[in-house]
């Protein structure tokens, strides 16, 4: 067996294997930030079915490990006779995981807006729909925007899950660079820091959006 010395291609397929766990991390996000509103406005509804339903999707969500999500996703469907490409089972996966959380973020958030807020669009008249758009989201989504950035950081470091199903984002490019140079430390030294490179931006971003919109709120 030949063993090369970690060096600039071994940095540089590292690197680029970063853009496969942003793409993971947007698909998270994306897909779980669409489902993950429809539950959170299925959690505040006035109808007692459809709150019972989202919150039951919540805890079964929350209650299950990601990694049983994906590996539900990506062997699960395959015995079923549904063979999903690795990064579309990831995408799922991590989409319906994203969801459970961003969903009970955001209700937490919409519960949040002041109740005279609610009392006086309902004074005026407003639909529900009205109510959502013109009161209640636009000042819920000052509220959800630190806690969400603050929740795409954990996204990003469970993106790694994925490379258990054979998809090489930074997690499994690490593990393939370490059997090819068998130098661990140096090797998962630098993927760690690419990690840092990715969630310390979004950390920042949360806290500054915290204070800065905090701020403004007592204005």
């Amino acid at each position: 067996m030949i063993f090369h010395t970690f060096g600039w291609p071994q940095f540089w397929f590292l690197v680029q294997s970063m853009q496969w766990t942003v793409i993971l991390t947007a698909l998270a996000l994306g897909g779980g930030g669409i489902v993950g509103f429809g539950v959170a406005l299925a959690r505040v509804s006035r109808i007692g079915w459809l709150r019972l339903a989202a919150g039951t999707y919540i805890q079964l969500i929350q209650g299950i490990p990601v990694l049983m999500i994906l590996f539900l996703s990506f062997y699960g469907l395959a015995l079923m006779g549904f063979q999903l490409l690795p990064i579309v089972a990831a995408g799922i996966s991590m989409a319906v995981y994203g969801s459970g959380y961003l969903a009970e973020i955001w209700r937490g958030c919409i519960q949040s807006v002041p109740k005279p807020q609610w009392e006086g669009s309902e004074s005026l008249a407003m639909t529900r729909l009205q109510q959502y758009r013109h009161v209640i989201l636009p000042q819920a989504l000052r509220i959800a925007l630190p806690p969400t950035v603050g929740f795409a950081v954990q996204v990003v470091k469970n993106t790694s899950i994925a490379s258990l199903i054979g998809f090489v984002e930074l997690a499994r490019a690490g593990q393939l660079v370490n059997n090819a140079t068998f130098q661990p430390f140096r090797v998962f030294l630098v993927v760690a820091a690419l990690y840092f490179v990715i969630c310390y931006p979004l950390s920042q971003l949360s806290r500054w959006l915290e204070g800065r919109l905090h701020a403004g709120s007592r204005r």
